[in-house]
């Protein structure tokens, strides 16, 4: 109940009660509702200030769960990482180096998964960074796996076939030389027998009499067959394939035909001296991807430890080639 005010009159020398306006008790009431307002915006603001509401609350605690989410997430893709990359060392420095196949292009396993307009969607959501960063990884990982996974298809088709690419890989001498007094000239520069200047020999010359038999040094096909008066002279070339060729020059007589299959150890004809030669011999060369390579490290089926040594040093200490 509201109290009763009065006021002194000294007119008519009473007591009378104090009556308000109407305008002054809408006054009176506007300023205890704003007065109120006020205070208890004060006051909410002082509690949230110092005590969480149940929103926040919940908030907080789903934003600290997704952030502990992203954690354990990021560590898994960092575990399977080193596996991955474990996988990859495997892959190049064991079961390739076994199949005798080319590693994977460094710059296909490292290529991108996309620009940054790719997340561009992913923006507008709260933490965006992170998980742009963590969805960026598992991209890049699943790219990763796709390419390691399509190495390991190659490797199986390779496994496959291993019988006949170790069949298929030069891995003998070209002909009888089991003792090695045959080898003239080995892989380097060397002195050319004609024009008498310093000329790198792409190749090995083994020296024999006219008519001694010459072998395939592995199964292949036959693909050139040609005869020369100047340079390699009567020459052959087999294709053992997986990126393996021979080539076999200044023969007298050819045993096999363009388009023959052979085999490992079957003749394919005679040593002779026709070309650009000086002494009846076989120059031999062997091609790896359309590259000549040193023949020395294609004798394995044919020589030990010790004999290979031997044929290195041979080999090395020629001077002079025969072709």
């Amino acid at each position: 109940m509201a109290k009763v005010k009065y006021y002194y009159n000294n007119k008519t020398l009473k007591y009378q009660r104090i009556k308000e306006t109407p305008f002054k008790k809408l006054i009176k009431t506007l300023v205890f509702i704003i007065s109120t307002f006020v205070s208890g915006a004060l006051l909410l603001l002082i509690l949230s200030f110092f005590f969480e509401s149940p929103k926040e609350k919940w908030i907080k605690k789903d934003l600290e769960l997704t952030i502990s989410q992203y954690e354990i997430l990021n560590n898994d893709i960092k575990e399977i990482s080193i596996v991955l990359n474990e996988m990859k060392k495997r892959d190049e420095n064991i079961y390739r180096l076994i199949f005798e196949a080319d590693p994977i292009d460094q710059t296909i396993r490292s290529a991108g998964i996309g620009g940054s307009q790719k997340y561009k969607y992913l923006k507008k959501l709260s933490n965006s960074e992170k998980i742009i960063n963590i969805t960026r990884k598992k991209d890049l990982l699943a790219r990763k796996l796709y390419i390691q996974s399509k190495s390991y298809d190659e490797l199986i088709e390779l496994a496959k076939n291993k019988s006949a690419m170790l069949s298929s890989i030069p891995s003998i001498q070209p002909l009888d030389n089991k003792d090695l007094s045959r080898i003239a000239s080995g892989w380097g520069k060397r002195k050319h027998p004609i024009h008498g200047i310093w000329k790198f020999h792409y190749g090995m010359d083994f020296s024999a009499p006219e008519g001694t038999r010459i072998n395939a040094t592995g199964d292949g096909k036959v693909i050139t067959v040609k005869s020369r008066r100047t340079g390699y002279g009567n020459y052959i070339i087999i294709d053992h394939g997986y990126g393996y060729e021979t080539l076999y020059a200044h023969m007298e007589k050819f045993n096999v035909k363009k388009g023959q299959r052979v085999k490992r150890g079957q003749q394919i004809g005679t040593v002779g001296n026709t070309g650009t030669s000086v002494a009846s011999h076989l120059h031999y060369e062997v091609r790896k991807n359309g590259k000549k390579v040193d023949p020395k490290f294609y004798y394995y089926n044919d020589l030990n430890i010790e004999e290979y040594e031997r044929l290195v040093e041979i080999s090395e200490s020629k001077q002079k080639s025969l072709d």
